[in-house]
């Protein structure tokens, strides 16, 4: 799925070739291939960088070694594209883990390239382990790092930094809302799953399109029901239930892995 015009012809086959560079140099097969930053998020600047990132898997014999070996590809930023992507199999221990990350990547509505049949798979592993308590301690956690030195006051803050608040507050509401569905990672979305008032989905619609037409570290109006939906949200993570891990995940992931690895 992917938004319409959300990346130029020439940048995307700029990126695609870039990505089939590193199947061949890396000798990898992507898994997935996706934008995971403003553009995907649905809040992009003119200036916004293109942040592609991607799942691999190597041949199997590769993971037979006795020594730790380095489990993700990272590329220098050039023309703004920023490549990086991780081992399956560290996207797996981080799933495990609850990692909204590897979650939010499945969600992405900017694919670069179809998907590997093993995602659909991986995307239900996601649905199964699902924590919600757990992932709304993340993005709490992210909103208040964003938002620790100016969400007490009243000053103005680049837009970019009420974004950085406001995705991770609004998912913690969708999570409030309907625990069992892991929440999506586009604002417009968050926005359709938070069961809003109107006028505040109306404020969030001026504040997108006002980033859309400055850079990244423009500041913007700071409006008052909109950091009372931030205050209020992060601080209710614990109201999510949470789900105990149990051992038939660890065994299905594995599974999964050694399927993938051997194919």
């Amino acid at each position: 799925m992917v938004f319409d015009g959300a990346i130029a012809p020439n940048i995307r086959r700029d990126i695609e070739t870039r990505l089939a560079d590193i199947e061949a140099r890396e000798g990898v097969r992507l898994l997935l291939a996706i934008e995971s930053g403003s553009r995907a998020w649905g809040f992009p600047s003119p200036d916004s960088d293109y942040d592609v990132r991607f799942l691999y898997v190597r041949p199997r014999d590769w993971y037979l070694s006795l020594s730790p070996r380095r489990d993700v590809i990272e590329q220098p930023i050039v023309d703004e594209i920023d490549l990086n992507g991780w081992d399956v199999r560290k996207a797996l221990g981080l799933l495990l883990k609850s990692n909204a990350t590897v979650s939010e990547w499945i969600e992405s509505p900017i694919r670069y390239r179809p998907d590997d049949p093993f995602v659909p798979r991986l995307a239900a592993l996601a649905d199964d382990l699902l924590n919600p308590r757990a992932l709304a301690h993340h993005y709490a956690s992210a909103g208040r790092q964003s938002a620790e030195r100016w969400l007490g006051g009243d000053e103005a803050v680049p837009v970019k930094q009420y974004f950085y608040a406001l995705r991770p507050a609004l998912t913690i509401r969708a999570l409030r809302l309907n625990p069992q569905v892991r929440p999506p990672m586009n604002l417009q979305a968050l926005v359709a799953a938070s069961d809003l008032p109107v006028p505040l989905a109306a404020q969030i619609d001026a504040l997108v399109a006002a980033k859309a037409r400055t850079n990244e570290r423009a500041n913007g109006t700071r409006l008052s029901e909109l950091d009372a939906l931030i205050r209020s949200e992060l601080d209710r993570a614990g109201d999510l239930p949470a789900r105990t891990m149990r051992d038939d995940f660890v065994g299905r992931a594995d599974a999964l892995f050694l399927e993938m690895a051997n194919s």
